[in-house]
């Protein structure tokens, strides 16, 4: 059976000792923020990640959602609907959200460390909450006074439950081709009628009320085509305590996340409002995906911290084999087995899975401290700053984590042997599970577009970051972290902005050559530039994990320096460094070359070629001569 303890003392690391999260007291929203209080809220929520919702992941995985096709009700697995009534009075619905309307407003740096666990302890579970928040966000920045006094307060304590209804049968990436359409109503109200799918959390039986955020098109003929006429709209599931007609057809069958009811919707001229200004839906349902693509990271790391403790725990009991060093012979053959964490290769998956779950841990936590800075900082350059980041960090922290939590989760199966693919120990289960994270919420390829795309090329991102990056290296080298583990990861920052600067300068160069009627093809460089985009993302997530590395590395050492309580975890911290820097790093130059080639070998192909055909090539064509070499004849002297 897998277990799972929350890795409070990582996480005390990063809040405490690296980000001195206590200073966001000095933002007047977040002045009650101090160390206790990090720590008080750490422990309490461990204990209902681990005591309540663990036990729940694998029972919930096994029995997954009921739909009751004639009452048109999803009723989710046992144990859930008592665990979310302990989750809301625990008032962590309302953790990070505005005390006018009922939150604690706490930092989102601290509810992150939270979500983490959740992620870990329960995947599943932690869906349902998840996008409440997102809702929660969308409505009180583009809601209007009513709306924020109805809605807000219910999502706050949980008792209401939010979604966001984007996905169509025809559109996923493209909502311009939204179906949905809005019909204006007397009352100031509309109409609402169309069909969503993939909906997480679209009915189910843990809360009151659902209150669902929607994209569709108001039925007008002064509604732009495409993207430009989308609207948002809010769809209470009661309206009054009766019954508005927006139904779950379906639950869908997925490979994972089985506890959570994923749904196909309807709704059936269904009363909602518009949220914000009309055919400007996109602009405030961003506000909910931005946060869905950070949560979805760090699902993606939660998964890959449960992996990894349960991949460590069985190479610690499994004994298998004698150490590859030991000399043959019968005495070596006779030799009690060892651990198998004693074998290299296991060792390689187990460091490579902890640098990359410490350091991606390291980034969630920092950009979260960006968000609570560039939302409520009274300091107007240090909120700008702030958002820059974290605008250049989103794309790679989901895209970046995820990935890495479908690798860890085949890893820590690997580490299990034959036990990893049966069901008992868990593993099987993340893997199914943490396949998703890298499709929703805009595909990890999307993420790479957006990188590439927005935040590099056009609004030029990089350099505030770097900018960053170049602050830790002067910090780290100051603190004595070793000179090549600095060296490394400057060495990725300089392939990473030369890479980046030859892109910038073709993009350039070709816009104006076709400005001035020299031929130039600025759409062939975006092109290339979509052809390496994954590749690109790559390159930047090892750039930046190695930045996270530094400024641990650069903590770790200070803290050795004055003999504070902890040594062995301090020196374990540089030691994950030295293996980051040295192993995983090195892969930044390899990407570099990737991106200097471009994408003409991807695009040369005609699109015809892909099928496979049957032209029975050995009916059309002659045999070759056969050579004397493979007749086994000698060649004349």
């Amino acid at each position: 059976m897998p277990s799972y303890k929350a890795p409070l003392d990582d996480m005390r690391f990063v809040l405490n000792d690296v980000l001195r999260v206590s200073t966001l007291a000095s933002i007047p929203d977040f002045a009650a923020v101090d160390d206790a209080t990090v720590g008080q809220f750490l422990n309490e929520v461990a204990k209902l990640a681990e005591d309540v919702l663990f036990p729940l992941n694998a029972s919930g995985d096994r029995e997954g959602c009921h739909h009751d096709r004639e009452a048109r009700t999803v009723t989710t697995p046992k144990g859930f609907k008592e665990a979310y009534a302990q989750f809301c009075a625990a008032g962590l619905p309302g953790f990070a959200c505005d005390p006018t309307y009922g939150g604690l407003g706490m930092p989102a740096t601290i509810n992150t460390a939270l979500s983490e666990m959740f992620c870990s302890a329960n995947m599943a579970f932690g869906m349902y909450p998840g996008l409440s928040h997102g809702a929660y966000n969308a409505l009180h920045e583009y809601g209007t006074a009513e709306q924020k006094q109805k809605y807000l307060p219910k999502l706050v304590s949980g008792e209401w439950t939010g979604t966001m209804c984007l996905t169509e049968p025809q559109c996923g990436t493209d909502l311009g081709l939204v179906k949905t359409k809005a019909v204006p109503q007397a009352d100031g109200s509309y109409k609402i009628t169309g069909t969503k799918i993939f909906i997480s959390a679209g009915e189910h039986d843990l809360a009151e009320n659902i209150i669902h955020l929607v994209l569709a098109k108001i039925d007008a003929p002064d509604t732009p085509a495409g993207i430009k006429g989308i609207s948002l709209f809010v769809v209470p599931k009661f309206i009054d305590g009766n019954r508005n007609p927006v139904y779950c057809g379906r639950i869908e069958e997925k490979m994972g996340i089985h506890a959570n009811s994923t749904c196909e919707m309807n709704f059936e001229a269904a009363t909602g409002w518009l949220v914000g200004e009309a055919h400007k839906g996109m602009r405030a349902m961003f506000v909910m995906m931005n946060e869905a693509r950070l949560g979805v990271g760090l699902q993606g790391l939660g998964l890959s911290e449960v992996a990894y403790q349960n991949a460590v725990t069985y190479a610690q009991e499994r004994r298998q084999g004698q150490p590859i060093d030991q000399k043959a012979g019968s005495a070596a053959a006779d030799a009690p087995a060892v651990p198998i964490i004693t074998h290299p290769d296991i060792r390689r998956d187990l460091l490579t899975m902890r640098t990359q779950i410490e350091g991606a841990r390291m980034l969630a936590y920092w950009a979260a401290m960006q968000l609570d800075i560039s939302q409520k900082s009274t300091d107007a350059a240090a909120a700008k700053k702030a958002k820059a980041l974290l605008d250049f960090l989103t794309p790679v922290i989901k895209a970046h984590m995820t990935d890495n939590a479908v690798d860890h989760a085949n890893a820590a199966m690997q580490v299990f042997g034959g036990h990893g693919y049966i069901r008992e120990h868990g593993m099987e289960q993340y893997a199914r599970d943490a396949r998703i994270t890298r499709i929703y919420e805009g595909t990890n390829s999307i993420q790479s577009l957006d990188l590439i795309g927005r935040k590099v090329l056009k609004e030029n991102l990089l350099p505030s970051y770097m900018a960053a990056l170049d602050d830790d290296v002067r910090a780290a080298r100051a603190a004595g972290v070793p000179s090549d583990l600095v060296a490394a990861v400057t060495r990725g920052a300089t392939v990473l902005k030369r890479a980046t600067r030859a892109l910038r300068f073709r993009v350039i160069r070709e816009t104006i050559k076709a400005k001035i009627g020299l031929g130039g093809d600025p759409g062939a460089v975006l092109r290339d530039a979509a052809g390496v985009s994954v590749d690109y993302l790559r390159l930047c997530s090892l750039v930046v994990l190695g930045h996270m590395w530094l400024k641990m590395a650069a903590v770790a050492k200070l803290r050795l320096a004055e003999n504070a309580p902890g040594r062995d975890f301090y020196e374990t911290k540089l030691q994950s460094a030295a293996f980051y820097t040295s192993r995983l790093m090195p892969q930044t130059l390899a990407l570099a070359e990737t991106l200097r080639r471009g994408a003409d070998v991807l695009m040369a192909p005609a699109a015809e070629s892909f099928a496979r055909t049957q032209t029975n090539i050995a009916e059309t064509t002659r045999p070759l001569p056969v050579t004397p070499s493979e007749t086994g004849e000698k060649k004349a002297s």
